[in-house]
């Protein structure tokens, strides 16, 4: 019988970070996987501000943007009559390159990366050949998982190999990453909420290598043809050769007659793979029970249009694995697991109702749509502007949500000191930074006196572990706290910031940051019940003998 610390089932790009996280913090893993090789499908193709904010934690975001879509490349989005005609409506989106100029030249708080556009055939291998190299993590591929039992101190799974017998694994805990249709999830009895089965369309991957370059309108990342009632929509993939194109038609074979229709011009392209999808915006009533735990899309299905799914599920991970690697280290107390549910669960239902947003707009501007709008006539001039009008409004509601992607906060959670009050919109779609307990450490530029003109990031500068910020030069005493932390045995960095924008942007004088960046704790004075703070963030809630 093999064992291991956690067993992670599903190999996407939700179980490999998982696994990357958990290696890198020196916890022994084993990541199954049914399929016997990485997709071959785009399905995601954008890694958001946030993901690539844990990407850069990691230290591969660099690795990722050099195998996804070049980083001068414009993001723009396009709504046409057709690849060849000129748009009706154009949302100018700053290429990686431009972004990253913005946010050096800004000491806002404001995320430290933009997004970086790559096709998850890309993503998946590009994280297994990282992965790999870390030796407490073992990779299998072939590898299902067919049943579990569990009690207070294991998880035993049983799997099934491709090219041999059966196997048992024993493992402290089990973490299921495999998907919509989660053997996982289904196991444990834990039902799917909200709207299934809203629609079916098909995806096609095309390879039309001149495309790209031809492009009379001006290269972008989504192209939306105004052809209803099917609507194409054309996707640029990271390659700037192959191209993905969504629409509701009837057959494999119609998607072929749907991409040359909507290319409105001669190009010659090659149809690799067709599949049909459904769209569900769905979350689960629970994510965990005992030792199993559920992330991704075992946990949440949303529909792409804002690209919430798998970034989503990276937060998820992310979350997740500090907490095991605390309750495997023996300093993380009862609450912290327990609170892997109580903060991913919200996130999940804020980002099905985001989606749904999303869907919303983009449903909008197409019900502007009227068979006139290509007649040179003033009814059709008035058609199109009408739908160019209405997506430059609504579908900015797919475009402009990085205070969803990056202003996330963890509410009513057990690990978070609580302060009076609601706290900022947590559902505003524009990133406002804060230090609200439970929001993600907004990214400040810190000066480096050996290199003034080359600032330091402060997200650089922090640990894997607890981060007690000292900011605008504060005389308080902290040792009382410090001593309370690390008396759980949790790691703990202190680290002094006399930076004025840290302090300015901070608010506070004292802040206590997670191992993932998030707020546990801010103040200008240490409280006198230090312990309290220290029990609440290691999720060992403190009880004064009163009970009080």
């Amino acid at each position: 019988m093999a064992e291991t610390q956690v067993l992670i089932v599903g190999a996407g790009p939700v179980g490999l970070t998982l696994a990357l996280d958990l290696g890198q913090r020196g916890v022994r893993c084993i990541l199954i996987e049914r399929n016997e090789t990485s997709i071959q499908l785009p399905k995601m193709e954008r890694c958001n501000a946030r993901t690539m904010e844990i990407y850069r934690r990691l230290g591969i975001a660099e690795k990722v943007r050099d195998a996804g879509l070049p980083r001068s490349a414009p993001m723009d989005v396009f709504l046409a009559t057709s690849m060849a005609g000129p748009p009706l409506a154009r949302l100018p989106c700053p290429s990686v390159d431009e972004a990253k100029a913005d946010i050096a030249a800004h000491n806002d708080g404001r995320p430290l990366e933009p997004y970086q556009l790559i096709s998850q055939y890309t993503l998946e291998p590009l994280l297994r050949s990282i992965v790999e190299t870390l030796p407490n993590v073992t990779v299998r591929f072939g590898c299902e998982l067919t049943s579990f039992t569990q009690d207070g101190d294991s998880v035993t799974a049983h799997v099934r190999t491709s090219n041999g017998p059966d196997e048992t694994i024993r493992t402290d805990y089990l973490v299921g990453c495999d998907g919509g249709s989660s053997t996982v999830r289904k196991q444990l009895g834990i039902q799917l909420q909200g709207e299934g089965n809203i629609r079916k369309l098909r995806q096609a991957l095309f390879h039309c290598p001149e495309l790209y370059e031809r492009i009379p309108m001006g290269k972008g990342r989504h192209y939306h043809i105004a052809e209803g009632p099917i609507f194409p929509f054309i996707i640029l993939q990271d390659s700037t050769r192959h191209w993905t194109l969504h629409a509701a038609a009837t057959s494999d074979g119609e998607m072929a007659e749907i991409f040359k229709k909507s290319l409105g011009m001669p190009v010659e392209f090659e149809m690799l793979s067709v599949n049909e999808w459904t769209q569900h915006l769905l979350c689960a009533e629970r994510y965990a029970e005992g030792r199993v735990f559920i992330a991704g899309d075992a946990a949440h299905l949303v529909i792409p249009t804002g690209g919430l799914g798998m970034n989503t599920g990276v937060g998820d991970a992310i979350d997740l694995s500090w907490k095991l690697a605390a309750a495997l280290a023996g300093w993380g107390g009862p609450q912290l697991l327990a609170s892997y549910e109580k903060e991913r669960r919200p996130i999940g239902l804020r980002n099905v109702k985001a989606s749904r947003a999303a869907m919303s707009g983009r449903l909008s501007w197409r019900a502007a749509y009227h068979p006139d709008i290509r007649k040179n006539t003033p009814e059709g001039a008035a058609i199109r502007a009408e739908m160019a009008s209405r997506f430059d409004v609504e579908q900015r509601k797919v475009t402009d949500i990085l205070g969803i992607e990056a202003g996330y906060r963890y509410v009513n959670s057990p690990i978070i000191c609580p302060e009076p009050g609601d706290g900022p919109d947590r559902d505003n779609p524009q990133y406002v930074p804060t230090t609200w307990p439970g929001a993600r450490l907004p990214h400040v530029w810190l000066n480096d006196p050996t290199a003034p003109h080359n600032p330091i990031a402060l997200h650089d500068r922090l640990g894997s572990g607890y981060t007690l910020l000292r900011l605008g030069g504060t005389r308080v005493d902290s040792s009382n706290l410090e001593r309370a932390l690390r008396a759980t045995g949790a790691p703990l960095d202190v680290f002094a910031i006399e930076d004025e924008a840290a302090r300015e942007i901070y608010g506070y004088d004292l802040l206590l940051a997670r191992p993932d960046l998030h707020v546990v704790w801010r103040g200008n004075q240490v409280p006198e019940d230090t312990e309290i703070i220290a029990g609440v963030a290691t999720g060992r809630p403190f009880r004064r003998p009163d009970g009080i």
